[in-house]
């Protein structure tokens, strides 16, 4: 595809101001490093970076009926948060599998705020569209319960940042001045910024403190100049989607397309913690019941290279005792460890901590071993 048929976020100038190199990612061309991505890496684990993530999905769902018809919709209980909270939560199809993952937010009593994945964008509003009119239908099934609630996206309109490190909290200060409370981790909060509003939340794809930043696109630019020169004394880093990548696979942090797709459940990537089956009905829950009652036949497992070779990458093959037991979905070298790195969906046998596997890697088996997660913890002071 040429550049023409890819979207552009409104900060596309500045990243090739900023001399990014720009690469295709689920239908954007987005920046996947400045300088280098190990550079960018330690800018985020040692000091302060920011990620431009305008290419996600932004969905507004409000109305009466916008909570209980989320819920029946996601894995997680919407019913647990207050206006200005956030949960991680799974959008599933009817077999169980995962279309999404994604953070809803509770913006205001009636509307919520859902921030979804680039490459998984249109496909959701279009699941979620259809199972709205599905309901309003009025020869459908539940007609007279329709829920009264609207969905919208606001993607093209609006634009985000990641700011992620140690160093997040004098960020914010820097750009929203000292009287202005940073959130707790997970709520949502709008903060006054020049002449306008943002929405800020306490989350994150690192492992590091962070917030994630959204504003209309049209002040897009002026939002990441001022928080490129706010964060210059704080050492800051733009960063791009290479980093992004090493950091949330030392944390542990699915990759949707890569560790979670409409193959797999939230049981078998070993996040049920996300799911509530205790909820009478949910797209998916019968799936998600047989499975936990008789228990994934792979689950996703974090592994550790023992010898330093070339990094493991999606789709090698795991051995253990020269049996074939899975395959790996993410792999890259950690620039925080220096060592090989992964996630595999394995069989369930194996997916025990310490169990030793092998990664095939060009016809030759190298060792590893399953870990715990997550790969990586912050050395303590």
């Amino acid at each position: 595809m040429n550049e023409a048929a890819h979207k552009k976020t409104s900060l596309y100038d500045e990243h090739i101001r900023l001399g990014a190199k720009m690469v295709p990612f689920a239908g954007w061309l987005m920046p996947v490093q400045y300088a280098s991505i190990v550079e960018e890496h330690q800018a985020v684990r040692n000091n302060v970076g920011v990620f431009d993530i305008s290419h996600m999905g932004q969905f507004v769902v409000n109305g009466a009926g916008a909570r209980d018809w989320l819920n029946g919709m996601l894995t997680n209980n919407v019913d647990k948060l207050d206006v200005g909270t956030g949960q991680y939560t799974f959008l599933l199809n009817d077999r169980g599998g995962i279309i999404d993952d994604l953070i809803v937010y509770r913006i205001e009593e009636q509307e919520f705020l859902l921030v979804v994945n680039a490459a998984r964008a249109d496909e959701d509003f279009a699941w979620l569209q259809d199972h709205l009119r599905e309901k309003r239908s009025p020869d459908g099934p539940g007609a007279e319960t329709a829920p009264s609630c609207n969905l919208t996206s606001r993607t093209a309109d609006f634009g985000a940042v990641a700011i992620q490190g140690p160093q997040t909290k004098a960020l914010f200060h820097a750009l929203f001045g000292k009287d202005i409370e940073l959130p707790a981790r997970n709520h949502i909060v709008d903060v006054p910024f020049s002449t306008t509003n943002v929405s800020v939340a306490r989350t994150g794809y690192t492992g590091e403190d962070g917030i994630e930043v959204f504003f209309p696109a049209n002040d897009a630019v002026k939002f990441w100049n001022a928080t490129l020169e706010r964060g210059k004394p704080l050492g800051i880093k733009p960063c791009g989607l290479g980093a992004r990548d090493t950091l949330r696979l030392e944390m542990c942090y699915p990759l949707n397309g890569s560790d979670l797709s409409p193959e797999r459940n939230p049981i078998e990537a070993g996040l049920g913690f996300f799911v509530d089956l205790a909820k009478p009905d949910f797209v998916g829950r019968d799936a998600l019941l047989k499975t936990k009652e008789s228990g994934p036949r792979e689950k996703l497992v974090p592994f550790r290279m023992k010898e330093k070779g070339p990094p493991p990458r999606p789709h090698y093959a795991v051995f253990r005792n020269g049996e074939r037991i899975g395959e790996v979905t993410s792999g890259t070298l950690s620039p925080s460890l220096n060592w090989g790195i992964g996630m595999a969906y394995v069989s369930s046998a194996h997916a025990k901590i310490g169990v030793d596997i092998d990664i095939e890697i060009r016809a030759q088996k190298f060792p590893a071993t399953v870990e715990k997660k997550p790969l990586y913890r912050k050395p303590t002071p």
